[in-house]
């Protein structure tokens, strides 16, 4: 929709199928934080529609397809935001749902039920079922042990757009949630649909530690920040294989299937350096990733 003076966004969510208020809500809490997220112009709740400010039109993901150099300028902005979300999020946080055992364990159970059961067709032994549940204990233990921010739980290069101020904009945060400080950096760093080498990763990831708030670097030193930072990826990557795959069989959308092979290479690249994965590491590597080239 587009105006004399501005371009803007008609959002179609029906009541039945989605609530409007927690983005509603959250953009709110952006906008407060000086971040550059939608802005709510108008809001018809009883039907479900939204006006919101328009962020463009350039993914982060495209920008970065097509000009692979401008990968420096485009993290450090959106760095820049993650730190100010979780600096300046201290305030809202507490507002947030949590990112509980209850969530993180639903999470984990999609890549076992999702994609190892209903797409790969594996079967798990009693001993693997064992091994599972001992992995998504250290798991759940690794996010919860760690100190707790805002966190959008999506912040990748499909969801930050280009913008020619305040980049980056900031979208699809309706499922924003109180949780562990690594999660949104990993989940940027170690993105789904594009891959950096681990020692620009590592770089990218010291530079964000650097900027956290003094209070959090009290509690956690570097090495710890990096331990915690490369267990919480495997969590959120085990989550996003399954959703891969669920939006396969369930939503008829099987084109997310390509990215699976590169996130869950993520965690195969860990294995040398965490013991404790190595159930993990060997279920990918030995029975997933086979089956899925097969598949794809």
């Amino acid at each position: 929709m587009h105006s004399a003076r501005e371009s803007l966004i008609v959002m179609d969510a029906p009541p039945e199928q989605e609530d409007c208020r927690p983005f509603i809500r959250i953009a709110g809490f952006l906008e407060s934080m000086q971040l550059n997220a939608p802005r709510v112009m108008e809001a018809n709740l009883d039907d479900g529609f939204l006006l919101l400010s328009d962020l463009g039109t350039t993914q982060y993901l495209e920008k970065l397809q097509k000009d692979p150099a401008c990968a420096e300028s485009l993290y450090d902005d959106a760095l820049h935001s993650l730190n100010l979300m979780q600096n300046r999020g201290a305030a809202f946080q507490s507002r947030l749902p949590p990112y509980d055992d209850e969530l993180l364990r639903f999470e984990l159970s999609l890549f076992h039920d999702w994609l190892c059961q209903k797409d790969l067709n594996i079967e798990f032994s009693e001993d693997d079922e064992s091994n599972w549940q001992k992995l998504c204990d250290s798991l759940v233990s690794n996010a919860l042990d760690q100190p707790q921010v805002f966190v959008h739980r999506d912040y990748h290069s499909r969801n930050l757009m280009v913008t020619d101020e305040n980049n980056p904009g900031i979208l699809d945060f309706q499922g924003a949630v109180e949780g562990p400080f690594t999660y949104d950096v990993v989940s940027l760093l170690k993105d789904c649909y594009v891959q950096w080498p681990q020692s620009q990763v590592a770089d990218w990831a010291y530079s964000f530690y650097g900027d956290v708030d003094a209070a959090i670097r009290q509690q956690v030193d570097e090495s710890q920040f990096m331990h915690y930072l490369e267990i919480m990826g495997v969590q959120r990557h085990l989550k996003a294989a399954g959703i891969f795959a669920r939006l396969k069989h369930r939503d008829g959308k099987p084109g997310y299937m390509a990215d699976v092979p590169r996130t869950l290479g993520y965690i195969v690249e860990l294995g040398p350096r965490h013991d404790e994965l190595g159930f993990l590491v060997d279920l990918i590597k030995n029975r997933c990733l086979p089956m899925l080239r097969v598949s794809l």
